[in-house]
């Protein structure tokens, strides 16, 4: 049998013998002190690493919410995309498993942001994403980048040119690539959508090892399903996203409620009539059982000195918000806002304690009725140091098939991004946002490919998907035959 030749740099380093290939019989990497060498499969040579070093493989095993565990047999360096490519090919024949793994974080902080396994590639191979890091080009309407890039790599590179992403998740430091797999949600999201809505065109590894580019006009199927795909078609490597003219300052308007209604109510005006480029909110559980407190956070942007007079601007609100705040800061320091956030959950201990997080698109229709249900069964000890965001945006913005919002023209994102106390036991918590989601359904919602949802099954998935089920499956088949890529979601298990 002719093998092909190993590089040095495709060896793994072992715990006491290097590993020169896959050993088909004992499902196990082969190292040189393997007596049954006939039955390897031999390292395909590659321009990056590939290593089974226990400590390296520990740090992939978990991800931000601490919740699952899914150790890698392998981690893998790429240097470029036929480094994935090859990988990939190597995994299908030898029936094992691949993950574009994000790396995020800040300040050396680096793990996988998702919450309940979905980067994980248990027994089979995690790419890391963070060894393709390269900005390419930037222009005055977009910029080329590597999907191991943040976007605050990306955001502080444009900004230096007086431009910026449209679409900015609330915490910058994750993945571009990883964001735009699930769909990337943030406070513009009723003005340009998803930040996979501002992607225009895609390089992209399938699971059949074929490096492809994809945009609205080649590969537009692969294009599509890609972009808020969850990881099922292929794993993405660079992408050309929009840019727009940044402003240089913000004025954030902070409003107060302790009625649901007039909240609802005047969220609903500021969706309609556009007013504001940003535009959140949140949902504030009280201890002793008291009533919730809602608040909506209303951002306008300026130019120079002078900001905006706020009377237009909270023109037909509900005159009697129970508090009012107005302060001004620069968009860079509007944009980095969750920095400050992260560092107080990480110097009080929280951020790495379980973290079991619910992210639902609600039918603006149900939304009262959902939350009339679920906020009493939410307590401070269930938020912790975290937050409830609650939002309006008009489903039409999300142009992506995969990214499947609620049958409406308005949806609400529910957003329970807890940070317990660590001694917190997460089980109850899971076993809530199971009932959580099982009520949402029976409302028209639908879920955000974040957070932990217990006991998915096949029927689950297919109801989420709905009518998509089958582009999803078609796409799947086409581009994946051998399901290798992205097991963590759990969509094809």
């Amino acid at each position: 049998m002719n093998r092909p030749p190993l590089s040095r740099r495709a060896l793994l380093t072992g715990a006491a013998a290097t590993v020169i290939g896959y050993n088909t019989a004992t499902r196990a990497w082969a190292t040189t002190d393997d007596p049954t060498t006939n039955r390897v499969t031999p390292i395909p040579p590659i321009q990056g690493t590939l290593t089974t070093n226990p400590t390296t493989r520990t740090a992939y095993a978990q991800d931000f919410g601490r919740l699952t565990t899914t150790t890698p047999y392998a981690v893998l360096n790429p240097a470029c995309a036929q480094d994935i490519a090859t990988i990939i090919n190597f995994a299908r024949r030898n029936n094992l498993k691949v993950a574009m793994n994000g790396q995020s974080g800040n300040n050396g902080e680096l793990e996988s942001h998702s919450n309940y396994g979905q980067a994980g590639a248990a027994g089979g191979i995690a790419i890391n994403a963070r060894s393709l890091n390269r900005i390419h080009t930037i222009t005055p309407t977009n910029a080329t980048v590597d999907a191991g890039v943040t976007w605050a790599q990306l955001t502080d590179a444009t900004l230096a040119q007086g431009l910026t992403p449209p679409c900015l998740t609330d915490y910058l430091h994750l993945s571009i690539g990883g964001t735009i797999s699930i769909g990337g949600i943030g406070s513009t999201v009723h003005k340009y959508g998803l930040q996979a809505d501002t992607v225009e065109s895609i390089d992209i590894v399938t699971g059949t090892g074929r490096i492809l580019t994809a945009t609205p006009t080649k590969n537009t199927e692969l294009f599509h399903t890609a972009l808020a795909g969850a990881g099922q078609v292929g794993i993405i490597t660079r992408a050309t996203l929009k840019l727009i003219p940044a402003p240089q300052n913000a004025r954030v308007f902070t409003l107060y409620y302790n009625d649901l209604t007039t909240y609802l109510t005047d969220q609903q005006t500021l969706l309609n009539d556009g007013r504001f480029p940003s535009q959140v909110g949140e949902i504030l559980i009280q201890p002793n059982n008291q009533p919730p407190r809602y608040k909506i956070e209303a951002v306008a942007h300026y130019n120079g000195t002078t900001p905006p007079d706020p009377t237009p601007l909270l023109t037909g609100l509900n005159p009697l918000p129970t508090e009012t705040t107005i302060t001004d800061t620069t968009y860079r320091e509007y944009t980095y806002r969750a920095d400050a956030f992260a560092d107080n959950i990480k110097n009080l201990g929280y951020w790495n304690s379980p973290k079991p997080w619910l992210s639902l698109f609600l039918p603006a229709s149900q939304t009262k009725t959902f939350l009339t249900e679920a906020l009493p069964q939410l307590t401070p000890d269930d938020i912790g140091q975290g937050l409830l965001l609650c939002y309006p945006f008009h489903t039409n913005k999300l142009t992506h098939p995969l990214a499947i919002t609620p049958n409406e023209p308005t949806a609400y994102l529910f957003d329970l991004l807890t940070f317990p106390h660590p001694d917190y036991n997460p089980t109850p918590a899971l076993q809530r946002n199971r009932h959580l989601y099982d009520r949402a359904v029976q409302l028209g919602a639908k879920r955000y490919l974040v957070g932990a949802i217990p006991h998915m099954t096949p029927t689950d998935w297919q109801t989420h998907y709905g009518p998509q089920w089958t582009t999803l499956t078609t796409t799947k088949t086409h581009h994946d035959p051998t399901h290798t890529l992205t097991p963590g979601q759990n969509i094809f298990p």
